[in-house]
């Protein structure tokens, strides 16, 4: 059974929620920015169109955020209240209490997710380490996760690029996540992971540790401008495999692309490699590459 502490401390987050967000300010906001989306010709410039529409929804996806977060803390209050007069039990008052827990928490998080770039879409790259078909495994596991995470999470996802392990698993794939907040949420993933299993590949049933790395980029879109030096920029086309068709190891769709650019941290001269091959259409892959390489200098 939680205590009057507990109950307080749930109450108070709440409120102070209610003016770090501003959420009488964000309803007035709203209110001015859908009258920008009533006047005449505003879908003229449909990339400007588009931007509008995703700040009102993005002003309106903090109230309803709230507004939860408010509702379930009164209704964990009235659990509270109910369960002195023995109108519910401790179980039900606990259980309201952490389902507001978890959406304090949450919308706090959100909160903390003030950079610019955290409520972009992102490219996640996922690449095994040294150790072979264990390595490969484990890659296409973390495939799988990040995924699944975005599918329950409401993300639309689509894999930019894909190479299959050699018996087992992938040896690397990108894939764009799009919804909001995607970066800010994601980014904590990028660095090496590891994992320390029996492994289903060894004979001898020994315990082995694979790696591999995970990099998360914001994906950038054409209001944002970054430079490209086309001087630098190199191109070359391969035959995409894919599930079958007439096209398959005939038309070279898949597309490669390479940069060379300055670290503006270390003053060395590196290299960005980017292999795409979403789609059969060459034209359309240069462009995605181009995308995830803008991405990348960001």
């Amino acid at each position: 059974m939680i205590t009057i502490e507990q109950l307080k401390d749930v109450r108070e987050r709440t409120e102070a929620l209610n003016r770090y967000l501003d959420i009488e300010g964000k309803k007035i906001q709203v209110e001015e920015e859908q009258l920008r989306t009533q006047a005449p010709g505003f879908w003229d410039d449909q990339k400007a169109a588009e931007a509008q529409m995703k700040k009102v929804k993005g002003l309106q996806q903090w109230i309803s955020g709230y507004n939860e977060v408010k509702t379930l803390a009164d209704e964990l209050q009235l659990a509270f209240d109910f369960h002195k007069d023995e109108l519910v039990t401790e179980e039900e008052v606990d259980e309201a209490y952490a389902k507001a827990v978890s959406a304090v928490e949450a919308l706090e998080l959100k909160n903390m997710l003030r950079d610019e770039a955290d409520q972009m879409d992102c490219v996640l790259k996922i690449n095994s380490g040294a150790g072979g078909t264990e390595s490969q495994d484990w890659a296409s596991m973390l495939m799988r996760m990040y995924l699944r995470y975005a599918e329950t999470h409401g993300y639309k996802t689509s894999i930019a690029n894909l190479q299959d392990g050699d018996e087992a698993g992938i040896k690397t794939c990108t894939i764009e996540i799009s919804g909001p907040y995607a970066y800010g949420y994601l980014k904590g993933e990028n660095g090496v992971h590891r994992l320390v299993r029996v492994s289903p590949y060894n004979a001898q049933g020994k315990r082995m540790t694979s790696f591999a790395s995970v990099f998360v980029t914001p994906l950038v879109d054409d209001t944002i401008e970054v430079t490209i030096e086309p001087a630098r920029l190199s191109w070359d086309t391969f035959r995409s495999g894919g599930a079958g068709g007439q096209n398959v190891n005939k038309v070279e769709s898949g597309v490669r692309l390479r940069y060379q650019y300055k670290d503006p941290y270390t003053g060395e001269e590196e290299e960005i490699l980017i292999e795409n091959t979403e789609t059969r259409d060459q034209p359309k892959n240069r462009e995605n590459a181009l995308r995830l390489l803008r991405s990348m200098l960001y």
